[in-house]
């Protein structure tokens, strides 16, 4: 009851936060999400074995990029430019890390940084873009805000459900305690949030809230696994202990974390 009581606690405390920085401003949205990215990046790269600077200032450089890509003012030569120094500055810096990197090879080092890449700091920018993915670049706190209500939703159902229902394993090799019954009631709860989204927010019609659901509960439930291979493969429980009873901050985005970039390709898709 302790550790329930704990989880529970955490957890409202930290979607008060969240929330506060989405609804607040956009400033505070990408602050918030930026400073997030890094400590994902932090715990990921520990996972991995990555001892190294250059990996977050590489994901600082294309976060600052990908997010700029997303406001109106900035003329298309200036993003052009932009893009193509802050790319090369990617690449410079990747290659010039393992002029420092001692314990691993070359091309494993250059690996595990473009993975850290690829898995952290791409869904977090494209994450960062969602809610500027309308016609006038305006940023839209309740379009984001949705997301993470489908993602809190899927993943509080899917965990009650499975805890209480539970009985056949959705993937045991990877994650033992990950049922099909989990991911079915996290599912049917999803769609029922995505529903009452549509009444309540007027971003989007019920129809594309609803596909928003669906890849929420599909993808969202595809990284929980994915991160738990990665954990597996560590040989740890937890991407750390910085959240009292959900573990690591890399444990509570893994499902946004793959979902994201799914829903950024929909939103920009249907624009």
């Amino acid at each position: 009851m302790g550790k329930l009581l704990t989880r529970m606690v955490s957890g409202v405390l930290f979607g008060m936060i969240l929330t506060f920085a989405i609804l607040y401003s956009k400033e505070t949205f990408m602050v918030l999400f930026y400073l997030i990215m890094l400590v994902c990046m932090f715990e990921f790269n520990r996972m991995i074995g990555v001892n190294s600077i250059f990996p977050y200032l590489i994901g600082t450089l294309l976060f600052l990029l990908i997010i700029n890509l997303a406001i109106e003012e900035f003329h298309s030569k200036i993003i052009f430019e932009y893009t193509g120094l802050v790319l090369f500055l990617s690449i410079f810096f990747s290659f010039l890390s393992v002029l420092f990197e001692q314990k691993n090879t070359a091309a494993l080092h250059l690996g595990k940084i473009f993975l850290s890449i690829f898995y952290i700091v791409i869904p977090f920018s494209l994450m960062v873009r969602i809610p500027f993915l309308n016609a006038s670049f305006a940023y839209v706190n309740t379009t984001i805000l949705g997301v993470f209500i489908l993602i809190w939703t899927n993943d509080s159902f899917a965990f009650f459900v499975g805890k209480n229902l539970g009985k056949h394993k959705l993937l045991e090799r990877v994650s033992p305690n990950k049922t099909i019954e989990g991911f079915i009631g996290g599912m049917v709860f999803t769609f029922i949030a995505g529903f009452i989204l549509a009444t309540q927010f007027n971003t989007y019609p019920l129809i594309q809230w609803l596909v928003i659901a669906g890849i929420v509960s599909v993808f969202g439930v595809l990284g929980d696994l994915i991160e738990s291979v990665f954990k597996r493969q560590a040989g740890i429980k937890d991407s750390s202990n910085y959240i009292p009873g959900h573990g690591g901050f890399l444990d509570r985005f893994d499902s946004v974390i793959f979902a994201a970039p799914f829903i950024f390709i929909y939103l920009q898709f249907i624009q």
